[in-house]
C-alpha cells in the first residue's frame, strides 16, 4: 500500500506541474490586465497624462516587465516555499487573503456535503427498492426537476419568496453574520451563523441531492441483479440482509467516485452563490480576482484546486479497495 501510495504521488508531480503551466499562460494571455486597471483606478491621472514612463513603472512594480517564461519561472521558485506573493489589489500576501476567506467557504461546503449524502443515499436507496411504483416515478419526476433547476435561479426565488420580498422575511440574504454578533454569546453566534447560511446551504446542495439519489438508485439496481445477490436470497437471508450487507456496499461505488470532486469544491467554493449572497468566501475572492485580473490570487486558488482534485482521485482510488474487495493495490501495480 505505501509502495502504491508513493507512485501516485510522484505521478501527481509532472500532471500537476501541466496544469500550472497551462493555467498560468491562459491567464497571462488573457484580455486586460492589472497594469490598466491599476491607471484607470489612479487618482488625479487622466487618459491624455497616461505615459509610457507611468505605464513601464507600473509593469515594473508587479514583475510583468519580464517575458511570461521568466514570470513563470520565478512563480514556481515561490510555490515550491509555500509562498503565493502579493495580491496586485492591495498587496496583500495571498496566502493571509486566502486564509481569512477559507473557513467561511469551508463551513458552507462541509455542510452542503454533510447534507447531501446524509439526504441523497437513503433516497437512493429508497427509490430503488420501490422500483417501477408510482412513489418511484414521483421521487424519479421531482429530481429531476430540481436538477434542472440553475442554481442562480434558485437562489433569486429563494430569495423573493424567504428573504423579505414580497412574502415572507424569514432568512438574511447577505453576509453571515448580524450586526454586533461578534458581542454575541457563543451559541447564539453559532445560530445566527446557520441562520445566514440556511438558504446558501440549500442552493448549493439541492443539486447534488438529485444527481447523487439517482446515481445510488442506478448502481443499487444494477447490484441487485447480480449473481452474487441472487445466491444470497436463494440462500435463504432476509431483505434487510440481502441488501445492507451484501448489496449496499457494492453499489457506492458510483458514490466514491464523486469523493475526486469533493475536495476541491469544499475549497474552491461558489462563485455564484457566495456572489449572490454576498458571502466572503474563496469563491467571491476568485470572480473579484479575476475582474481585477489579480494574477497571484487566481493562480493560488487554482493551483490549490489542481491539487486537491489530484488528491481527491487518489482517496477515492483508496476507498475503491476497502469497499470492492476484488480490487487490490498489488493488481494495480
Amino acid at each position: 500500500m505505501r509502495r502504491y501510495i508513493l507512485k501516485r504521488l510522484l505521478f501527481l508531480i509532472p500532471t500537476l506541474f501541466g496544469i500550472t503551466i497551462i493555467t498560468f499562460f491562459i491567464i497571462q494571455l488573457a484580455p486586460g490586465s492589472p497594469i490598466e486597471r491599476k491607471i484607470s483606478l489612479e487618482e488625479g491621472i487622466k487618459a491624455n497624462e497616461i505615459t509610457s514612463e507611468i505605464i513601464e513603472e507600473t509593469k515594473k512594480l508587479y514583475g510583468l516587465d519580464k517575458p511570461i517564461y521568466v514570470r513563470y519561472l520565478i512563480w514556481v521558485k515561490q510555490i515550491a516555499t509555500l509562498d503565493f506573493g502579493n495580491s496586485y489589489v492591495d498587496h496583500r500576501p495571498v496566502i493571509k487573503k486566502i486564509e481569512e476567506r477559507l473557513p467561511v467557504t469551508l463551513s458552507l461546503n462541509v455542510l452542503s456535503i454533510f447534507f447531501v449524502y446524509l439526504i441523497s443515499i437513503p433516497v437512493g436507496i429508497f427509490s430503488a427498492v420501490k422500483r417501477g411504483t408510482l412513489t418511484d416515478r414521483s421521487l424519479t419526476f421531482s429530481l429531476f426537476a430540481l436538477y434542472s433547476i440553475p442554481s442562480f435561479w434558485m437562489a433569486i426565488i429563494l430569495i423573493y419568496f424567504l428573504g423579505g420580498g414580497e412574502h415572507w422575511n424569514l432568512f438574511p440574504i447577505y453576509g453571515i453574520a448580524s450586526t454586533g454578533a461578534e458581542h454575541f454569546s457563543f451559541p447564539k453566534r453559532a445560530l445566527d451563523f446557520l441562520w445566514h447560511i440556511t438558504l446558501p446551504v440549500f442552493c448549493l446542495a439541492y443539486a447534488d441531492i438529485a444527481a447523487l439519489s439517482r446515481y445510488q438508485r442506478g448502481s443499487l439496481l444494477e447490484v441487485l441483479r447480480a449473481d452474487f445477490v441472487r445466491t444470497a436470497v436463494a440462500k435463504g437471508l432476509s431483505p434487510k440482509t440481502v441488501l445492507f450487507k451484501h448489496a449496499l456496499r457494492n453499489s457506492l461505488m458510483p458514490i466514491v467516485t464523486i469523493i475526486a470532486a469533493v475536495l476541491p469544491a469544499m475549497i474552491g467554493g461558489s462563485v455564484i452563490i457566495e456572489t449572490i449572497f454576498s458571502i466572503p468566501g474563496i469563491g467571491k475572492l476568485g470572480f473579484d480576482s479575476v475582474l481585477s485580473r489579480d494574477y497571484p490570487v487566481i493562480m493560488a486558488i487554482s493551483t490549490i484546486s489542481a491539487v486537491l482534485t489530484l488528491l481527491g482521485i487518489l482517496v477515492s482510488d483508496l476507498i475503491y479497495v476497502l469497499i470492492d474487495p476484488r480490487i487490490s493495490f498489488e493488481g494495480r501495480a
